[in-house]
């Protein structure tokens, strides 16, 4: 796509991927469409002004199927289809949109399908009988359609990313948990991990956009997906929680958008890193204490909303491991079910026990 859209272009054209993803009736018409050597020229939704924009044509209004949008197809000129893909209203319909409207198209269907999305809220699709490729227009920008198999062969190389991924985070954030019960993290380590996390956040997201547009042959990949991610997101949160000055739910998620900006332009640096958590005099060998939810969260017994009552409590992990030994009455005086269990199994992992 040449440039950005709008978030209200953006969630057009996610519904267009949903239209015509395989498995759907629109997508199955263009697939026959393409197998009979044929082009296309079909405008779905906002009706009045897309029939305000042309002319002549033979005016239907019958229900829509795949078969019946294939067979019209043969003919010349648009077909027009309601928003709801229920009726074909037009078809041999002559587009006349306004010439003066931009568009870096070369071919005529398609700089007519670039200006009729323009001009219209309508998703327009452009079958390119020459070439043998499929382009959805939503707000004059263009998206191809690919092929089941290009897909896979990106979901491939994109799972594999993961994996790898998903593995380095997993060792990375194995050392962090024994850097932080021995009371000796530094801003390098925890920089790093954010590192990884939106590495990991990135590559996620790529696939997301690939199964949505694989529709019902993409089941099988986002349950591989799911497998891979887990509960990437919370642990997540939880550590940038840990370290940031202000360590709000609503802090967190202002800082993970910050981290995603940055490293969408490679500036996810140390410094960078450090200022979005709220310091600006630490440096890469700079202790940092954490809060210890994360490590909390990894404890059996700590259910939801325990973590963060502990750490109200306590200030920081370190004073609730030295508070643990010199005072274990303390979490059962602050309402924590199962304290000898949870005590127990933070010694056991700093290795006190």
């Amino acid at each position: 796509m040449d440039t950005p859209l709008d978030s209200a272009a953006e969630v057009s054209l996610d519904e267009a991927i949903r239209l015509t993803a395989p498995g759907t009736a629109l997508r199955h018409s263009l697939d026959m469409i393409i197998a009979a050597n044929l082009g296309a020229l079909i405008c779905v939704g906002d009706s009045d002004r897309v029939l305000a924009a042309g002319n002549d044509g033979f005016p239907l209004n019958i229900s829509f199927t795949a078969n019946r949008l294939f067979e019209l197809s043969k003919m010349d000129g648009a077909i027009v289809i309601d928003r709801d893909l229920t009726q074909i209203m037009r078809a041999n319909f002559h587009l006349n949109p306004d010439s003066s409207l931009p568009t870096t198209e070369t071919g005529m269907r398609h700089r007519t399908a670039a200006r009729m999305s323009l001009l219209t809220d309508a998703m327009v699709i452009s079958v390119s009988e020459r070439r043998q490729v499929v382009n959805i227009y939503v707000n004059g920008q263009s998206y191809q359609i690919r092929t089941v198999a290009e897909l896979m062969t990106r979901v491939s190389q994109l799972l594999a990313t993961l994996q790898t991924t998903r593995q380095t985070l997993d060792r990375s954030l194995l050392r962090l948990t024994s850097l932080e019960l021995d009371n000796y993290v530094t801003l390098g380590d925890i920089a790093s991990i954010y590192s990884q996390f939106e590495l990991l956040s990135a590559t996620d997201q790529n696939l997301q956009d690939i199964i949505a547009q694989l529709g019902v042959e993409g089941r099988t990949v986002e349950m591989q997906r799911m497998q891979l991610v887990g509960d990437m997101d919370h642990e997540y949160s939880l550590m940038i929680r840990d370290y940031a000055s202000r360590s709000t739910v609503e802090e967190a998620q202002n800082i993970r958008a910050q981290f995603q900006a940055l490293a969408a332009k490679n500036e996810l640096d140390i410094k960078n890193i450090a200022s979005v958590l709220g310091y600006e005099d630490r440096k890469e060998d700079s202790v940092m204490v954490p809060l210890g939810l994360r490590t909390l969260s990894r404890i059996s017994v700590v259910r939801e909303g325990m973590a963060d009552k502990i750490v109200d409590e306590y200030g920081s992990l370190q004073e609730l491991l030295d508070d643990i030994q010199q005072n274990p009455e303390r979490l059962d005086e602050i309402g924590i079910r199962n304290s000898v269990i949870l005590a127990d199994s933070l010694l056991k992992m700093h290795g006190r026990r």
